[in-house]
Parts: C-alpha cells; structure tokens; sequence
C-alpha cells in the first residue's frame, strides 16, 4: 500500500476505537490521567492512578517502534509488538490499545481471546486467513483471507486466530477497544496454567485417556 493510504488506515483505526460510545473501559472524567508508574506499583487497583498534571510530558504520549519489524524467528513463526497503557501512560482511561503483529512464512497467532476488547485488524502486506470461533451451541468459525488493505473485526472475548496464507511475510496493525485488552492463549490456558490442570479434566475435556493428556501437559513447561 502506498504511504498515504496506511497513514489513512491508521488514522481510521484510532478514531474508531477511540469513540467514548465503542471503548469498553468508559467514558474519561477528564482531558488525560497518565499513568503513574510509581504510585500503580506500590498500590494494585482496577486501572491507574493519574500522574500530577504538572509532571507529565510529551513522552507519556508517545511510543517508537512500530516501524520495526517483529523478529518472527521462533516455533510460531510471529510476533506482535503491543501498544497498551504499559507502553503509553497516557493511554490510561483512553480506551484503546494497538499492535503490530508480523508473520514469518506459513506464521500463526494462534487461537486466543482478549476478555476487555473488540478487536479491528487491517492487513498492511501480504495474505493473511483470519477468524473467530463464535459461542455454544453452534461454535461456528467464520474466517476469511485477506489481502493488504483488507480489514477484519473480531468480537470482544471470541476466541480468534490469523495465519500467514501468503508466500513472504505479512504485516497487520491491530486496535482495540480497551488501554489494557489481556490475551489468554487457548493451548496455554489448557495445557499450560500454573500449576497443571488435573491430567483428568484434561483428559476428559479433549476426550482422550490420560496417557494422551499427561504427554500433551508436558509439553508446557
């Protein structure tokens, strides 16, 4: 895509998941509230106190990097740089948060949910197959290939995947409706969790015998 129609893309993502009507995380009771790092750390609570007005600086609302491809040279063959509050203090009761995610040749981000977030993806390069899982009773896939340009949404907390389709490496840039969405790895959470699910309830939840299950738990350290 040429470098007008990205930074058009780009723009339209944030003002989408910037409306106070689509974030989940609420309406902001004032101009800004950055994080305080210093104060979140010594006192855990539901989101981040805001740093004395007179401290705050243009860096508490700027991130670099998402010019930087991700290194995908790993087993999963991806990688996504993320932009939260942990990233942009002056995210906090923003209500959105983005990514880049990059895709190595035949790379997965594999199946996941974000539980605070709807989530909006556009394809920057190459092909992607992307799709969400939707509830009981019909666990329905809806998936789709894109292609760059191309724009997909998953809804908030549906599990979700996109696959590199293409022969090079893909690019896509994520926004979400939240300044901190949360991602849980489906295999992760299953197989993963710390400590280990009982060998039973694995077994019984992939319908296999415990042999089977207690060789797949141990895959995950």
């Amino acid at each position: 895509m040429a470098a007008a129609n990205r930074l058009v893309v780009f723009i339209a993502l944030i003002s989408l998941t910037s409306s106070p009507a689509l974030a989940t995380d609420g309406k902001p009771l004032q101009d800004y509230c950055v994080a305080d790092n210093f104060f979140n750390n010594a006192v855990p609570m539901n989101g981040f106190a805001c740093k004395p007005p007179q401290s705050v600086t243009p860096n508490d609302f700027t991130f670099s990097g998402l010019n930087k491809p991700g290194d995908t040279a790993n087993p999963a063959g991806f990688k996504v740089t993320l932009v939260t509050v942990d990233q942009i203090p002056g995210l906090n009761t923003q209500g959105l948060s983005m990514g880049r995610l990059d895709f190595g040749p035949g790379g997965v981000n594999a199946p996941h949910i974000h539980p605070r977030a709807s989530e909006m993806l556009i394809v920057m390069e190459g092909s992607l197959e992307v799709g969400f899982v939707t509830t009981l009773p019909e666990t329905k896939l809806i998936t789709k290939v894109l292609q760059a340009g191309e724009a997909f949404v998953f809804p908030q907390a549906l599990t979700h995947y996109q696959r590199n389709v293409g022969k090079g490496p893909a690019v896509a840039i994520s926004a979400l409706d939240s300044q901190n969405p949360g991602t849980q790895r489906v295999v992760a959470a299953v197989l993963g969790s710390n400590p280990k699910l009982p060998v039973e309830v694995v077994a019984k939840a992939l319908q296999a015998d415990n042999n089977v299950a207690a060789q797949l738990l141990s895959k995950f350290k």
